[in-house]
Parts: structure tokens; sequence; C-alpha cells
């Protein structure tokens, strides 16, 4: 991999929000040094580098730290502009396009499934999952309009709104076990659950993705946690 001028990145196995920049930092052929954080009893490091949020991740580029997923690929696209395939494209419009379909993945599509997790009643789950389901349909028509027939969201090669998305497909395949529901479904959004499939066997991206299993067993635990908080209220 290419020279890092010192980079450090504090994570989380099973974040997707790390995960996007590991295959960022990968796609960009960047070599850097890995810390595994317990957000149980946060290092100092992390605190003293994130003191807003004191979240992961964090990049840290020759002492200065970035936070925030989607800030983090913006600042790694734009210091590095050199190295490897640029996330984002040259064209403003397209430019802010990218943004636009990044930001719905998080704040719509994320907010949806987050809604579904958390519902107490089957009429609220039933009702979550059609919000859900009516979030992926309309990614599903971003793909067809941004990628134009073409394998990934950034037409011919991965960008940005690819590893944004891509970043979630270790809980998008644990969700099928753990909730029973595919939302990458190949009969209802077949250039969805066909891009998953291609993003994730790219040679970049295959290496940095979580086991699933282990996905699936940490998933269990948070549910197990969250209906004991609910039993003791």
């Amino acid at each position: 991999m290419a020279g890092s001028n010192d980079l450090k990145l504090l994570g989380m196995w099973a974040s997707p929000f790390v995960l996007r920049v590991k295959l960022a930092l990968s796609l960009k052929g960047l070599s850097y040094e890995y810390v595994e954080e317990d957000l149980r009893t946060k290092s100092e490091l992390l605190l003293k580098s994130n003191p807003v949020h004191k979240k992961v991740p964090v990049l840290i580029h020759n002492g200065k730290p970035v936070c925030e997923s989607s800030v983090i690929l913006q600042y790694i696209d734009e210091a590095f502009a050199g190295t490897g395939p640029s996330l984002l494209p040259v064209d403003p419009y397209e430019r802010a396009m990218a943004r636009f379909w990044a930001a719905y993945i998080d704040d719509k599509m994320m907010a949806a499934w987050n809604q579904a997790s958390k519902a107490k009643t089957e009429e609220e789950k039933a009702e979550a999952m059609k919000q859900s389901f009516a979030t992926v349909e309309t990614l599903e028509g971003a793909l067809r309009d941004c990628g134009k027939g073409k394998p990934f969201f950034g037409g011919e090669d991965v960008g940005y709104v690819d590893v944004v998305l891509g970043g979630l497909l270790g809980w998008i395949r644990a969700n099928d076990e753990l909730q029973g529901v595919k939302p990458f479904d190949p009969e209802r959004t077949p250039l969805l659950a066909a891009w998953a499939e291609r993003f994730w066997s790219l040679e970049a991206v295959e290496p940095q993705m979580p086991d699933v299993s282990k996905l699936v067993e940490f998933g269990k635990m948070l549910q197990a946690r969250q209906a004991a908080a609910g039993e003791g209220n």
C-alpha cells in the first residue's frame, strides 16, 4: 500500500461507520495503523481526539484528528487526491448528487431501519418495515439513475455513495438472520441486490468486510440487552 504520512484509525470492529473509512483507505491503497477501541472504557486518545461526540471513527493524520465517517471520507479523497481512485466526482453537480444520496442513506434509510429494529408491537414493526422498504426502493431508483446502467453508483468505478452504503453491507446481511428481513431483495430491488454482491467481491473490499456470523452474535447480544432494559422500565 501507499505511504500514509502517519495515518491512524480509531475504530470498533462492528461499526459500519468505521468500516466505511477502512473501505476508503483500502480503495485508495493507503496504509495505516488501526487501533481497536473498547467503547465501554474509551481511551484517552479517543476522548482527546473526539471531545465533542466521543465516538469512532476518528482518523488521525499527522497528529490531527478528523471525525465523522462522511467527513473522513471526503478528507481522505482531498488529502490524498493523487493516490488511488477519486471517491467524489469532478463535476460539481454529480458531486452534489453523490453527497445528497449519501446523506439520504444516513438520514432516511438508516433511520427507518433503526425504527424497525426498536419497534415494540407488531403494528409498529409493520409500519416501520413499510417505511424501510420505501427508502430502499428510492435508493434502487438512485442507483438506476446515478449509475446509468453501470456497475456502481460512481459509474464504472466505486465512488463515494458506494463506500457509504458499502459500510452497511455486513449488517444488511446479518439483518436477514436477526430480523428475518432481506433489505436488498433480488425481487424487490434487483439492482441493489446485484450491486451488493458486486461490491462485496471487489479485491479491495472483501478483506475489509466483517464476519457476518460474528455480527449476528453481536446483534443478538444487543437485542438481549435492549430487551432487559425494556423490562426494567
